[in-house]
């Protein structure tokens, strides 16, 4: 079943809040999210700046997943962080809904979105083949010396680039005129 793709708006915090579990597999760690109060920033607030971008999809009549992004400042001590131009992308699938293409779907419609405010993106995965590939299939680019290591178990980390697409994005209700809605 197609997953059907939702903007994440600030007063849906809690789903980037729940997503972030999965995003840094703390459910495959068997740790909570209080053990690790510096990925808060990650979605802390999130929506109530400008720049927060971001959207869930629903299958089965539940959350699947979530990606998002949010401009950090150096200050934050963010893993991705590039520069204060460049938003971090967080991103998790519901482990019962992976392989599904939940994922590739969300960043396909994140990366649209995005275009429209930034020049790129950037995000730190797990270094392991699958992840990678993952990434590069959708133009993700390695940055240089950028290995680090998971503040979950200290398993090796990269960070990835990727450049987006300027193009406009059109809705529905571009070219609407509120006047002639009776003609």
């Amino acid at each position: 079943m197609k997953p059907t793709l939702y903007f994440l708006r600030s007063s849906e915090q809690k789903i980037a809040t729940d997503m972030l579990h999965y995003a840094y597999c703390l459910d495959e760690a068997n740790k909570k999210l209080q053990d690790f109060p510096e990925l808060e920033i990650y979605s802390r607030f999130y929506g109530l700046s400008s720049k927060d971008l971001g959207l869930y999809a629903l299958s089965e009549h539940k959350i699947a997943g979530g990606a998002w992004i949010r401009l950090l400042k150096e200050d934050d001590k963010a893993n991705a962080f590039i520069d204060e131009k460049t938003p971090i992308l967080t991103i998790a699938v519901m482990p019962e809904f992976r392989n599904q293409g939940i994922g590739s779907a969300m960043l396909e419609q994140l990366f649209l979105e995005a275009g429209a405010l930034f020049e790129r993106m950037s995000v730190t995965i797990l270094n392991n083949e699958k992840n990678v590939s993952f990434f590069k299939k959708h133009e993700f680019m390695e940055v240089e010396n950028s290995f680090g290591n998971s503040p979950i178990d200290g398993t090796e980390t990269i960070t990835m680039v990727k450049e987006l697409p300027k193009e406009r994005v059109v809705r529905p209700t571009d070219g609407y005129d509120p006047r002639k809605w009776m003609d």
